[in-house]
C-alpha cells in the first residue's frame, strides 16, 4: 500500500527487454534505505517487487500485464521516474490510499500557469473518468493529486510548486502518456452497488443502510 507522496526521483539505468516483459534497473538512494529484496517500491505509480539491490540501485521485474496496463513499457535508459516505498504501518497518511495497480493511461493535454501553481489537463478514457470526481483523489504517475475539474473528456489538477519540483509531472510534454490509478474506495463502492445476488437483485442504498454500511 502507498500514499502517493513521492520520496525520490530515480533514473532508469538499464532495461533488459523480453518478448512481453522486462527487467528494470533504477538508480536511486532514498528509497533504498531499509529496503530488502522482496519489498515493494512504486515506480511511476506501479507497484514493483525489488528482486535485487546495490548501494545505489535496485532491479524489478515487469510482467506482461503491467506492460499492457501502464507506460512502463515505453521507458528508456536515462528516463526519470517517481519512486515511493510501501507505507509503514505507523507512517503518516499524507496522500490517499494507493494500491500501485494502474487502471489505465491518460494523455497530457495542456499546462497552464496560474500564479504559483500549474493547471494540468489530462484526457482519459471513459472507464477512468467514471471514477473521477471533483475534489476527489487520483494518482498520476504515482503522485497523489486532488481533482479540481472533470467533464466527460478530461480532468484537471492544480500542481503546487513543491509537487512540481519533487516529481516528474511538470517535465512531461503535451501528448505524453501518464499512468492513472483511480480512488480504490470508489471502485469498491461501484462494485458493491452493481453486484447481483442469486435473485438478480442489485445491492441497493436501502440494503446498505439496513445492514449498517451507510
Amino acid at each position: 500500500m502507498f500514499t502517493g507522496i513521492i520520496e525520490e526521483i530515480g533514473k532508469v539505468s538499464y532495461i533488459a527487454r523480453g518478448a512481453k516483459s522486462s527487467v528494470l534497473t533504477i538508480r536511486c538512494r532514498t528509497v533504498l534505505e531499509d529496503t530488502k529484496v522482496g519489498d515493494s517500491i512504486a515506480v511511476n505509480g506501479v507497484c514493483l517487487t525489488v528482486t535485487s539491490k546495490s548501494e545505489d540501485s535496485f532491479q524489478a521485474d515487469v510482467m506482461a500485464e503491467t506492460m499492457n496496463r501502464s507506460m512502463l513499457g515505453t521507458l528508456r535508459s536515462g528516463d526519470e521516474v517517481n519512486l515511493e516505498r510501501a507505507m509503514e504501518a505507523g507512517g503518516r497518511f499524507g496522500g490517499h490510499i494507493v494500491s500501485g495497480h494502474i487502471d489505465g493511461c491518460g494523455t497530457v493535454v495542456s499546462f497552464v500557469p496560474e500564479d504559483n501553481a500549474v493547471w494540468v489537463t489530462i484526457k482519459a478514457p471513459d472507464y477512468i473518468l467514471k471514477y473521477v470526481i471533483e475534489k476527489g483523489s487520483i494518482t498520476m504517475d504515482g503522485i497523489s493529486l486532488t481533482v479540481a475539474y472533470v467533464d466527460d473528456k478530461v480532468f484537471k489538477v492544480s500542481v503546487i510548486p513543491h509537487t512540481g519540483g519533487h516529481t516528474t509531472l511538470l517535465g512531461k510534454k503535451i501528448g505524453d502518456m501518464i499512468n492513472l490509478e483511480n480512488d480504490i474506495i470508489g471502485k469498491y463502492v461501484d462494485k458493491l452497488m452493481h453486484w447481483e445476488d442469486k435473485e438478480k437483485q442489485g445491492i441497493t442504498v436501502d440494503f446498505l443502510s439496513q445492514n449498517g454500511f451507510v
